[in-house]
């Protein structure tokens, strides 16, 4: 088991290279949850303090948008400050919970580009503040467009970012489904669409251009999806992974597993094709539907305890306040709670429970 113990707080540069190190060294990953409130993003906190399990904090370009308010003049400017304000909240939370955070960004193809312009221009700022970058890491998912569009343009913005120690998120092949207007809905048929299933030698193509200027991890396709499918329309090949890492490390004469794969779509996954995919050097698997399930749930049944109580302030027979029950603190806590109990079983599934790098 690795020794690697690091400050609590959010993790870049080399600090986030060692907790990679730790994850593939522990045979774990981290899951990485999309947040869009405090709600969530405290509740992410909470149970990766109570599974002392380190976590990957993220946002979609929707998500960053809600965070900065849906009534916020200029979408693309929302997307930015919601993402600097939600980066701001968890460096100042997240030592206070004790925990190893990565700060990362999700999904954004061409369009939502300047969303990441943005932010890596106040990460810019932030780094000649403090000498720390004001996010981990970026996602860039160019998978629908060339292979040579897709790591070119990628490389280009590597290039800015690997001076302030910031790594990329890179995709692929296509991950199925939609995600915040990213990605299509899968189709009848669609589980055997080769585009759903990343090639090997792209893989290789993608490390000669991208190793050269700094560090990046690759979200690689092996059919899986974003949501939750019905059985059969999705055909799970993780193997795809072993076989990146084999010619990676064959033709360029690395050591094993030399490659940090992402799992994108976990939601809905058996927990055998999770174990297996982390076996094969995947250090982190996105959780999003689930987790939205798993908080609305638990708020519908908080509301159906005393359903009249949301739709009188008072009984309209003996006029007993309910106030105590449709106080938007109970319900939402009953969300977060809903939250940390579906997390504290990913962080189980991943193996990262009780796997903290975070020095006390």
């Amino acid at each position: 088991m690795s020794g690697i113990k690091l400050r609590p707080g959010v993790v870049t540069g080399d600090e986030y290279l060692q907790l990679l190190d730790a994850c593939k060294e522990g045979g774990y990953a981290l899951p990485a949850v999309n947040v869009t409130g405090t709600n969530s993003l405290n509740a992410v906190m909470e149970a990766a303090a109570k599974a002392k399990s380190d976590i990957i904090i993220q946002m979609s370009n929707g998500g960053a948008q809600f965070y900065a308010g849906q009534g916020a003049p200029d979408p693309m400017r929302a997307r930015v400050l919601g993402s600097i304000s939600i980066a701001q909240h968890v460096q100042l939370l997240a030592e206070e919970y004790g925990i190893c955070a990565v700060l990362h960004t999700d999904h954004c193809n061409r369009k939502l580009l300047p969303w990441v312009d943005g932010l890596i221009e106040a990460g810019e700022k932030h780094f000649k503040e403090t000498g720390r970058p004001l996010y981990t890491s970026h996602m860039i998912d160019l998978s629908e467009e060339s292979l040579e569009d897709n790591v070119q343009t990628c490389a280009k913005y590597l290039e800015r970012m690997a001076p302030m120690g910031m790594s990329l998120e890179i995709e692929l092949g296509v991950t199925g489904g939609e995600e915040d207007g990213i990605g299509k809905e899968l189709e009848e048929g669609d589980a055997e669409n080769p585009s759903l299933y990343t090639q090997p030698s792209d893989v290789l193509y993608a490390y000669d251009v991208l190793s050269k200027i700094g560090h990046f991890t690759v979200a690689a396709s092996f059919g899986n999806v974003h949501g939750v499918y019905a059985p059969g329309n999705v055909k799970l090949r993780p193997e795809i992974l072993k076989h990146s890492q084999e010619m990676v490390a064959k033709e360029r004469n690395l050591a094993d597993k030399p490659l940090s794969l992402v799992f994108h779509g976990g939601s809905g996954s058996r927990k055998d094709q999770i174990t297996e995919a982390v076996g094969y050097g995947v250090f982190k698997m996105n959780l999003d539907t689930d987790i939205q399930f798993a908080f609305a749930e638990s708020v519908g049944a908080k509301v159906m305890e005393k359903p009249i109580a949301f739709q009188h302030q008072v009984d309209p027979e003996d006029a007993t306040p309910y106030k105590k029950f449709y106080d938007p603190r109970k319900w939402l806590r009953a969300g977060e709670e809903g939250m940390i109990a579906r997390l504290q079983e990913a962080m189980n599934d991943l193996g990262s429970a009780g796997r903290s790098v975070a020095s006390k």
